[in-house]
């Protein structure tokens, strides 16, 4: 199978295993340090795959340019005090949450 391919697969399989939950459900495995922020830029799905397939460049790339990172302390405080639904989905061992995510707009024609 091609990368593409293994992704494609990766994609379509985490896509039926998202969904959203309120912080405080999540709240305990952030405590154990499992929960990675997913920036509003990135699709949380296309993310996930690329971690699940282990593509260490995609993954340091985001890391480097503060897209992907552990969840924290302030975000946490924030998403508690309102009990925030969050998109989430589980590619073990980590726990990956996407507080909104910008689409972009079309071009305007």
């Amino acid at each position: 199978m091609t990368h593409e391919k293994i992704l494609a697969s990766l994609r379509s399989e985490l896509n039926e295993q998202t969904a959203q939950m309120r912080w405080t459900e999540l709240e305990r495995f952030f405590a154990s340090g499992s929960v990675i922020s997913i920036a509003p830029e990135l699709d949380l799905i296309d993310v996930g795959a690329h971690i699940a397939a282990d593509d260490k460049s995609s993954i340091e790339r985001w890391m480097n340019a503060g897209l992907l990172y552990k969840t924290t302390d302030g975000e946490a405080s924030t998403w508690l005090k309102h009990d925030t639904l969050l998109w989430v989905v589980v590619v073990k061992p980590w726990i990956l949450v996407q507080h909104e995510r910008i689409t972009p707009s079309a071009p305007k024609q």
